[in-house]
């Protein structure tokens, strides 16, 4: 490791992250004769060129972006947390944390030598500014910006700007148990933006409208910037990305000449293009049991399996006509049966796997509740369904489920084309078919737009991310948060999970998330699968990349420090 780096150590086994979506077409040929390049699969689009917005906010947009866009800490394979002091010139550190003694304080200073890759000093600026993007409409910064995670940006009150540093003040009684997080890997930017090109496009960041017109302009455009040690010089969102060193970085120089990130989302293609040469890795976020057993038959290939930070869930859009109905949800969730899709999806290759019974803590986390199997949520009882749909006026017409002399349904159940999801789905459709609900599968390459857009009735994705939790909940449940996808609005859960973002320690916090938990599953509107076996593969070429179960950034965590074995 670098020896300027120094590392945090907070509670990490088993709780979830800031969340970002998870779902599941390719460089061609090897390098050439003495180019030291890697080719590292990326195995769906992302959907922007940033990741502070709900559909630019995918595992892949910040895996494309690694090395890229600075951040100011990150959580490590081990689970410890490493402030990067490439970036910052000290620790953060917290000024007041004592509420009866005036507002929560805090502060960031970045390194002297930090500059943009055109030579730019970054500054306080860039992080206030970033902020301000981070943030709801509704604290004013910003008319148009549409943050994938807003909890920590809405509690500040003021932020104050000298040079390198800037310290930030919360509203009055409020706590951030993980104020370290602003401006982290785990951040919604997935770091922080160069403030400048806002001005040099003619853009006032202190005017609302135009600061929105800076944060689409950094979502639809391929940025010739760089705060870290790799630039992006050539790609589209289609096809792949092309990076090169950083002539401006000022660590320690990287050992690759070039790294090409091709985006494909066709699992069934790994193993030959890895035989071939074309790709030396990948860290894809969905299991598949075939390409595990191809790959680790592969003499020159490293594959590990464990249990990471994703986790599969199904969920309902609360806004179609039948699902608005919470009985009709309990009856669906009650209809699946998550054990015969985790058997049947991962049994053979990972026979270990738990289902997952809490939305936010894993389950050998000390903040633990089992919420989930009490209910009955899960079970595959088809009869227990049926009997909430009779007792809410439903019956059966042979079978088709039938309300007042109408057809419920059919509903349109969607994830992302991988082979894990398209087995979970067509099971998902047999468990609801013996309830008589009638379901069409399709699916998608663009997660984040398809759920950006409420364009689904059922969905199955995945929440990927860290060991912070605190805004987790708000970030998912509340009403107002654009990465509640199935606008779920109940007010009881938005204050808890208000609560939970702004409570006085994490103890506090998780008391508050499991509280929010009970309401929200009597309200039938996230089914937990489990957390994901996650695969890894690399070549023996390549040194330096291993995966990370605790960052969305996965094996690109450290991607600075990759380079060819000797």
């Amino acid at each position: 490791m670098h020896e300027r780096r120094k590392t945090l150590a907070l509670a990490a086994a088993g709780t979830s992250a800031m969340m970002v979506l998870t779902a599941c077409s390719g460089g061609g040929g090897g390098p050439a004769d003495g180019e030291r390049e890697v080719t590292w699969v990326i195995n769906s689009l992302p959907a922007a060129w940033a990741s502070t917005s709900s559909a630019g906010g995918s595992v892949y947009t910040l895996q494309m972006l690694s090395g890229v866009v600075p951040n100011t800490g990150i959580w490590l394979p081990d689970g410890t947390y490493e402030y990067n002091l490439d970036i910052l010139a000290e620790e953060p550190e917290v000024i007041n944390d004592d509420l009866d003694a005036g507002p929560f304080q805090y502060s960031f200073t970045l390194a002297e030598d930090a500059v943009w890759s055109d030579g730019t000093p970054m500054t306080g600026e860039d992080l206030r500014v970033t902020a301000m993007m981070s943030a709801s409409p509704d604290e004013g910064y910003c008319t148009t910006c549409d943050s994938r995670g807003t909890t920590n940006a809405d509690m500040i009150d003021t932020m104050e700007v000298d040079g390198t540093t800037i310290t930030i003040t919360l509203k009055e009684g409020l706590s951030d148990p993980e104020w370290m997080s602003q401006f982290d890997s785990d951040s919604p930017g997935g770091g922080f933006y160069p403030s400048h090109l806002a001005e040099e496009n003619g853009w006032d960041v202190d005017d609302p409208d135009q600061l929105g017109e800076f944060y689409t302009w950094l979502h639809e455009t391929r940025p010739e910037w760089s705060g870290g040690p790799w630039m992006i010089v050539d790609g589209d969102l289609e096809n792949q990305v092309v990076k090169e060193p950083n002539a401006e970085w000022w660590g320690e120089p990287v050992q690759l000449d070039r790294i090409i990130m091709p985006f494909n989302n066709d699992e069934g293609t790994f193993v030959n293009a890895f035989n071939n040469g074309e790709i030396d890795g990948a860290n894809p976020a969905q299991f598949s049991e075939d390409v595990i057993a191809e790959l680790e038959g592969i003499p020159n290939a490293t594959v590990t399996i464990a249990e990471g930070s994703t986790w599969e869930h199904i969920d309902l859009n609360t806004e179609n006509e039948w699902l608005s109905d919470v009985e009709l949800r309990r009856a669906v969730f009650t209809a699946i049966d998550r054990d015969d899709i985790a058997s049947r999806t991962y049994g053979q290759g990972y026979p270990d796997y738990e289902l997952k019974n809490n939305h936010t803590f894993g389950n050998d986390s000390e903040y633990f509740v089992d919420h989930v199997t009490p209910t009955g949520q899960g079970s595959g009882d088809t009869e227990a369904a049926l009997e909430i749909l009779e007792e809410a006026g439903y019956e059966l017409d042979g079978d088709t489920l039938m309300l007042d002399g109408e057809q419920v349904g059919p509903f349109r159940l969607r994830s992302t084309d991988t082979v894990v999801r398209n087995n979970s789905v067509q099971l998902i459709q047999s468990h609801l078919a013996e309830i008589g609900i009638e379901t069409t599968i399709e699916m998608t390459d663009n997660l984040g737009e398809m759920l950006s857009t409420q364009d689904f009735d059922i969905v199955e994705f995945g929440w990927s991310g860290s060991p912070y939790f605190a805004s987790n909940p708000e970030q998912q449940w509340h009403s107002e948060s654009t990465s509640n996808f199935g606008r779920l609005d109940n007010e009881e859960i938005d204050g808890l999970v208000e609560s939970t973002g702004s409570a006085r320690n994490r103890d506090e916090a998780a008391d508050y998330a499991n509280e929010a938990m009970e309401i929200l599953v009597e309200e039938a509107y996230v089914l937990p699968l489990l957390a994901d076996p996650n695969y890894f593969f690399a070549s023996d070429r390549v040194a330096g990349i291993e995966d990370n179960l605790y960052s969305s950034f996965r094996a690109t965590y450290n991607i600075g420090e990759w380079s060819l074995a000797e």
